[in-house]
């Protein structure tokens, strides 16, 4: 089943999602890497990728690219730490030119409209140099009837969750360390996360406030 509106497949403009990104080379090596993208309409999408990458190359050299939907755990850390075999590859036609991976969820097949090279100052890598890529959907694939596209911020809340139930009956040292671990969930849910999210985080951190913790005030 094929269509051109991304609330189909629940990504919503205004979220930020984790995605794998397949392109190719002029040899037709097929290459796989885990790439954040931002919704800006119902067939619109934008993502930054660093300077240097292969997939930045491969956008460059063919004008497309393929966003893969998965939460499989074995293509996101085979796609981070190196490149996933030929094997975990499908191709969407005969040409064997727009590679998506085996058993997503979902993928699609994204046309460049604009590129331009961007310095990433308001990011925890600093100065690091990237493409900012605007590419419209030419194509939305749903392989499956119920698709969950990947969100971080959802599981950085839920790990500060956590750490909040336990901040009671650790020691100092650990207690530190979730208040720290709070400040960087902080910074993603405002980053990527939706605003109940947002509104969620800000609860948190006033009961920790109010159990007599000392809040950082970076983003209070």
């Amino acid at each position: 089943m094929s269509t051109l509106d991304l609330n189909d497949i629940n990504m919503k403009k205004g979220y930020y999602y984790e995605t794998i990104i397949t392109t190719f080379n002029e040899d037709n090596e097929n290459n796989a890497a885990p790439i954040g993208i931002a919704i800006k309409s119902i067939d619109e999408i934008t993502c930054r990728i660093f300077k240097g990458s292969k997939t930045l190359e491969n956008i460059r050299l063919n004008k497309k690219f393929i966003v893969n939907i998965t939460r499989n755990p074995l293509y996101l850390t085979l796609s981070t730490v190196g490149n996933l075999e030929d094997k975990y590859f499908q191709f969407h036609n005969k040409d064997k030119n727009y590679p998506y991976l085996k058993e997503v969820e979902a993928y699609i097949i994204c046309e460049i409209t604009k590129i331009k090279d961007i310095d990433k100052n308001n990011d925890p890598v600093r100065k690091a140099k990237a493409g900012f890529i605007k590419a419209k959907v030419c194509e939305i694939v749903k392989l499956n009837k119920c698709v969950n596209p990947l969100n971080r911020s959802i599981y950085s809340l839920l790990e500060s969750l956590v750490n909040y139930t336990r901040i009671d009956i650790v020691d100092k040292d650990m207690q530190n360390y979730y208040l720290d671990r709070l400040d960087e969930s902080e910074r993603i849910i405002n980053k990527v996360g939706s605003n109940e999210e947002k509104k969620a985080i800000l609860i948190l951190k006033s009961k920790l406030k109010e159990k007599g913790f000392e809040i950082s005030k970076k983003y209070y």
